[in-house]
């Protein structure tokens, strides 16, 4: 352990000093609940101005461990920290053909002192090392559920709740990946939406699936929608029924769509739904139902035991392999869950290998019989099939709310996976609450052949803040090698930033007026010390 992280460490203790009295966590969310709750994502407070702390600026700390940086997302001037403000529940596009290009959005409090929350954002164009000064969507709309995707073209989308007071949700769509947004497209969508955009190549390609909860919306029972022209229009909610619900959405090798999800707000029991011709824009679409044991209860919220009171403790994720290796076309399906007996959450994983009709034992991934909390787990897919899985794990003996991040992947299916591995300092999920007891309800994470780019909200600030954390080495062209190992071998970088060339120009930081893959400015004026110009 660094210094810095003892200190970071030894500071959360100090912050909760009832930390060591506390017993042993209770189980919560193991009972399974079939009428919907009332969704929490209303107005139910008014605006309140930034307060005087939250006009003032502090730098950032510095999150390290185990050489995993992380960078704070949600800024003010110069990157740093805005105090007396809240950011929680972040999503997260990267451009696939410029993978330095990103977006983040989250639920944006510019005051703790009222729940009343925007549609918060920011953006980088070199891979994450920088943010710009945090934007707000629609300012001073009540907006909450962001949700963010690119396409396979670099186009970034923006699926974001409003209550006006009712449920609704609106599109927002960015041509300049994330700098800029125009929107709002009224979308239907209700609680706790997701959305995914069909890259297959095959006839659904650049089709938008999204999906939501029951829980207050607008909509009954139908809670599924479509767009076939890029996000500026929708098809008529459709029900899927049971609805899947806190989950996510995958788009199959054949371009097939599933949604997963609990059955309804059945904790113990969680389904996904397939069709075959969603992609079809000219009939509704057909639904298979398959329902899944993920070994345990899907958990939300649990008072003062949970570190997450009054928020799910892990969404649904589910994801397909488009790899051509041996595992192409399995889908998996995740999620932090309570399982029978004493041990109050873990990261659990099914997998099919027949398009979701028949699903594997529960695998628990980190099999280690403390019985701490393993909650907010987040699942990705790599381009080759590996598995990413990033999750919340408390400390022992303390309260389940302090805890720190954790890694671990897959390399052959989700059959096996490494060692975890702690990739943040502690920090205490009940820090900060913005009028509401909880850090969010999701992290999110997109990967790529050499690692994955992560989306998380944690507290080393002392408040809730939206963090981002690159996970393995950079990959910003694409070729499946670490960048670190492509400048060794000599991949120009002639203005010595530590960035390819190639990268900066795709994603227009730099201008290459004559297309030949050198930055123009590297032709005229001084070199810097270092640099290298590959004429």
């Amino acid at each position: 352990m660094t210094r810095t992280t003892w200190l970071l460490a030894v500071a959360v203790m100090l912050a909760v000093p009832s930390l060591l009295a506390d017993g042993p966590p209770s189980r919560a969310g193991a009972s399974p609940q079939q009428v919907p709750p009332e969704s929490s994502e209303r107005i139910d407070q008014p605006p309140v101005p930034g307060t005087e702390a939250a006009a003032k600026l502090s730098r950032p700390v510095v999150v390290e461990r185990n050489g995993f940086v992380s960078v704070q997302v949600n800024v003010g001037a110069d990157g740093s920290n805005i105090v007396g403000d809240a950011a929680n529940e972040p999503s997260i596009a990267v451009d696939p053909n410029a993978p330095l290009r990103m977006a983040i959005g989250w639920r944006q409090f510019d005051s703790i002192t009222s729940n009343f929350r925007e549609a918060g954002w920011s953006w980088s164009a070199d891979g994450g090392r920088s943010w710009a000064e945090r934007g707000t969507l629609d300012n001073g709309v009540f907006r909450s559920d962001p949700v963010l995707a690119s396409d396979a073209g670099g186009r970034f989308y923006y699926y974001s709740l409003v209550s006006r007071p009712e449920i609704f949700c609106d599109m927002f769509i960015s041509e300049d990946r994330g700098e800029t947004w125009f929107g709002p497209i009224e979308a239907y969508g209700g609680d706790k939406a997701w959305f995914t955009i069909d890259s297959t190549g095959g006839p659904g390609h650049g089709s938008l699936y999204l999906a939501w909860a029951q829980a207050s919306n607008q909509f009954g029972i139908r809670t599924f929608i479509r767009s076939f022209d890029g996000g500026l229009s929708y098809t008529e909610p459709l029900a899927t029924m049971p609805t899947p619900t806190w989950g996510t959405l995958t788009v199959g090798t054949e371009g097939e769509l599933y949604i997963a999800g609990n059955a309804n707000y059945d904790y113990d029991r969680f389904v996904v739904m397939r069709s075959g011709d969603a992609s079809d824009p000219g009939a509704p679409p057909n639904f298979d139902t398959f329902f899944v044991d993920l070994g345990g209860a899907q958990g939300f919220g649990g008072s003062g035991s949970s570190p997450n009171p009054v928020g799910l403790l892990g969404q649904v994720w589910i994801v397909s392999d488009h790899s051509d290796g041996p595992n192409r076309g399995n889908l998996y399906l995740a999620s932090s869950v309570n399982p029978p007996g004493a041990d109050p959450h873990d990261v659990h994983i099914v997998r099919s290998t027949d398009g979701g009709e028949t699903w594997s034992e529960p695998l628990r991934i980190h099999p280690d019989g403390r019985n701490v909390w393993q909650w907010f787990a987040t699942m990705s897919i790599a381009p080759d099939g590996r598995l990413d899985m990033v999750w919340v794990e408390s400390l022992v003996p303390y309260p389940p709310n302090v805890g720190e991040l954790y890694y671990a992947r897959s390399d052959d299916g989700g059959l096996s996976w490494t060692e975890p591995i702690a990739v943040t300092p502690p920090f205490d999920s009940w820090l900060g609450w913005p009028q509401q007891e909880k850090l969010g309800d999701y992290y999110h994470m997109v990967s790529d052949l050499v690692g994955a780019d992560l989306a998380y909200a944690a507290t080393f600030n002392g408040e809730q803040d939206v963090y981002y954390l690159r996970i393995g080495d950079t990959d910003c062209n694409g070729n499946g090698i670490g960048d670190t190992d492509d400048l060794a071998a000599g991949l120009p970088d002639c203005n010595g930033n530590g960035l390819i060339d190639r990268c900066e120009i795709a994603a227009g930081t730099v201008e290459d007026g004559d297309g030949d893959g050198v930055i123009d400015a590297c032709r005229i004026g001084p070199r810097r010390p270092g640099s290298r110009l590959v004429p």
